[in-house]
């Protein structure tokens, strides 16, 4: 965008006068950055800092709050635990014996969603690399939903000026938040359309890059997405299930699902596949199924994009995708959200409080992404000893709207025990192992070559750079680039002395 599209792998300083500026403004601003390997595990995160987040709000624009971009908050979201929260949905909510297990993600801090941290994966490499002046960049978020609030928030945090860029069709909740924390409304961009419209996005995007100052932070092309959740997200999701196989070692994990948008998240597969050789189920929506079938449309799964492949795809180390209508997450989110819902989860199908509580956490593509769960079960024929991993990458919070907006579409009557019912039998009993394809070798390169378009044709990058990502070694050798990273890091934070102040 604006340019062609460049690897992002930096791991030397390229302008020192830029870190230097960057050095003075974090100084003056006492902002000090966590390295990815205590992101990863928190517990090796200075006592000092530890102590110093007790008084600091999880919400609160403060830089301590780099800190919390983790997995290992509490539901209070200022604690830490050992074992990431989670929630195991039981059979009687599933309809498959497997044990569905659903890391959730509005535990992180400021936007209540796992995106903060693949914002973080982008900005900090380029900050600690001298790539970005924090007093003088402006660094633009292109987003069909989380990802630009994170980066706004991680810009504020820096002491940078943050702008977001998404869909107007997005939900109003997405938006009020944007106004709360962007330095000037105008920082809060428009593109015509919804979360399908992803070339929307890079066109304003395109124009906004020929302004002086100004550095895109394109999510679907920043590799430091896919490491930020290869090396955080992945061992998290390992942790949840290492703490399941104690209580019962027969226990193996098949897979692990996460709806593409940007294809971040579904590095944490990368990582579970090497450690228990899981296989990795990318999910789409139904409505626009790209990867399924080179397929276009519109739909209302906020926040998992589409149309086009993105660039930090491993399509090749992708072992199935499926598909999910939003027609069920819609309807399901009535379900999960409602009284009559909730009433008729507990008291004709048995869920547990517990359960219930949490499905406060699932928003729309938390919800595609357990169906989508289901669905692999199915397909497999997994049993108890099975487990499917998957993330709630945010909860509900953010969508209280779209029950007032849906309910002519889809209840116009209102949503009564009698539709939960429906609902329950349509989209959870009901649930298929239809669009779902276990991915073969042409597959694969059918999907990868998809990506030409996007990323070679209108994006600019070269074609071996493009081709290169199909070798397995081009994706097992980006890992090498994170230790280097969290040594600049470490450099940074000691010409700052902030850490120091702090301990």
């Amino acid at each position: 965008m604006g340019g062609a599209v460049r690897f992002d792998l930096d791991t030397e300083v390229l302008d020192t006068g830029v870190l230097d500026r960057a050095v003075a403004r974090f100084r003056a601003a006492w902002v000090a950055l966590p390295t990815f390997a205590e992101l990863a595990d928190p517990s090796t995160i200075p006592v000092g800092v530890r102590r110093a987040l007790a008084a600091v709000g999880p919400d609160d624009a403060h830089p301590l709050n780099l800190f919390r971009v983790h997995w290992f908050n509490g539901s209070d979201r200022r604690s830490l635990v050992e074992v990431p929260e989670h929630v195991v949905l039981p059979p009687e909510l599933t309809g498959v014996d497997a044990r569905i297990v659903v890391a959730l993600g509005d535990r992180f801090p400021m936007i209540g969603a796992h995106k903060v941290l693949a914002a973080f994966g982008c900005l900090a490499p380029r900050v600690i690399t001298g790539r970005f002046d924090p007093s003088r960049d402006r660094a633009v978020w292109p987003s069909t939903g989380n990802y630009c609030r994170g980066g706004v928030a991680i810009s504020r945090l820096m002491g940078c000026r943050g702008v977001a860029v998404l869909p107007e069709g997005m939900s109003r909740e997405r938006f009020e938040w944007l106004e709360r924390w962007v330095a000037d409304p105008a920082d809060v961009i428009r593109t015509p359309g919804t979360e399908s419209n992803v070339k929307e996005i890079y066109d304003r995007c395109a124009e906004l890059a020929r302004e002086p100052d100004t550095v895109i932070l394109n999510q679907f092309a920043e590799f430091g997405n896919h490491l930020a959740h290869r090396m955080c997200t992945g061992p998290a999701v390992e942790r949840v299930f290492e703490e399941m196989r104690a209580q019962d070692p027969s226990l193996r994990l098949r897979a692990f699902v996460s709806a593409s948008g940007s294809a971040g998240t579904l590095g944490a597969g990368s990582h579970l596949h090497e450690r228990f050789g899981s296989l990795t189920v990318a999910v789409e929506a139904l409505e626009c199924p790209t990867l399924l079938s080179n397929g276009f449309g519109e739909h209302n799964i906020q926040g998992i994009g589409d149309k086009h492949v993105p660039l930090i795809h491993d399509v090749m180390g992708t072992d199935v995708v499926t598909a999910v209508s939003d027609r069920a997450t819609d309807r399901l989110f009535f379900l999960f959200n409602t009284d009559a819902g909730r009433e008729y989860l507990s008291g004709r199908r048995g869920v547990k409080p517990d359960v219930l509580d949490a499905l406060r956490s699932f928003g729309l593509s938390s919800i595609c992404n357990a169906v989508a769960a289901i669905k692999v079960a199915k397909r497999l024929r997994l049993g108890p000893s099975d487990v499917v991993a998957t993330v709630a990458t945010d909860g509900a919070a953010m969508y209280g709207s779209e029950v007032e907006r849906l309910t002519p579409k889809h209840f116009p009557g209102g949503f009564d025990a009698v539709a939960a019912g429906e609902v329950f039998g349509e989209h959870l009993l009901g649930a298929t192992d239809d669009h779902l394809l276990e991915c073969t070798a042409g597959d694969r390169r059918r999907i990868f070559d998809l990506g030409y378009y996007t990323w070679v044709e209108q994006q600019g990058v070269s074609v071996e750079d493009f081709s290169a990502r199909a070798d397995r070694s081009f994706w097992d050798g980006l890992t090498d680039v994170v230790p280097a990273w969290d040594a600049l890091i470490s450099d940074l934070n000691a010409r700052t002395g902030v850490l120091e102040g702090i301990a």
